[in-house]
């Protein structure tokens, strides 16, 4: 067996790598699966005009939301802005650009870039007022939509577990859109509680190491950015 390729990183040092203006999937479905550490540290390097990529954008007081709050975003791509009044003022204030997607084509454009296709055609009609752009095609008759596969420079994950080898494991609701992510990003970094000594069961391995670039391994302790889940 081949050893670890020496994918441990340090906080800091992982998000050092993301420049100002860079586009960003974020892990999470709400706040199972957010990397609150690694959105923690982007905040404290003071990055600005970042493009996020995530299905919401967090509550009040974290992650994603945190960062609207200081005005490090300007442009978010998301299902719905859920708990977060900052994302909803700053919107609304025309401070923060915003694009909403339905949640399955969301993940399905993704999934898109991930693979290699240009985007994914669908018969899903809008309102005109948000579906006056889309690009329309003619197939057997039928008028389709086409909508663009999602690409970003980066993506921030949050695994359950992890080996030296990159191999991810998620816990519930966090693998929602993470394995989607990490094959459509060009620079996958992971925060983890555990990185495992032997390799994981192959059945275990909901993210192959091969997409992984940086595992970061965060401490026991509860961090002020992270809220308590039970």
């Amino acid at each position: 067996m081949s050893k670890p390729t020496g994918k441990l990183m340090q906080l800091a040092d992982a998000i050092a790598l993301i420049p100002d203006g860079a586009s960003i999937m974020v892990g999470g479905f709400g706040s199972p699966g957010t990397p609150f550490s690694l959105l923690a540290e982007l905040g404290r390097q003071g990055r600005r005009n970042l493009t996020i990529i995530k299905n919401d954008a967090n509550q009040d007081g974290y992650g994603v939301s945190r960062l609207i709050e200081s005005g490090a975003v300007s442009r978010l791509l998301t299902t719905h802005l859920g708990l977060s009044g900052p994302a909803r003022r700053a919107h609304l204030a025309g401070t923060l650009e915003v694009e909403f997607f339905s949640q399955g084509l969301f993940a399905e454009q993704i999934r898109s870039a991930g693979v290699g296709l240009p985007g994914v055609v669908n018969d899903i009609e809008l309102p005109e007022e948000l579906g006056a752009s889309r690009e329309t095609i003619s197939v057997g008759g039928r008028t389709l939509y086409f909508e663009p596969a999602l690409h970003a420079d980066f993506a921030l994950l949050c695994a359950e577990r992890a080996d030296q080898y990159g191999n991810l494991s998620y816990r519930g609701a966090a693998r929602n859109f993470s394995p989607l992510m990490a094959m459509a990003a060009r620079r996958v970094l992971v925060e983890t509680r555990t990185v495992c000594d032997a390799p994981l069961a192959p059945d275990c391995v909901h993210t192959p190491g091969i997409h992984v670039h940086g595992l970061i391994q965060i401490d026991g302790e509860l961090d002020e950015y992270r809220p308590i889940l039970r």
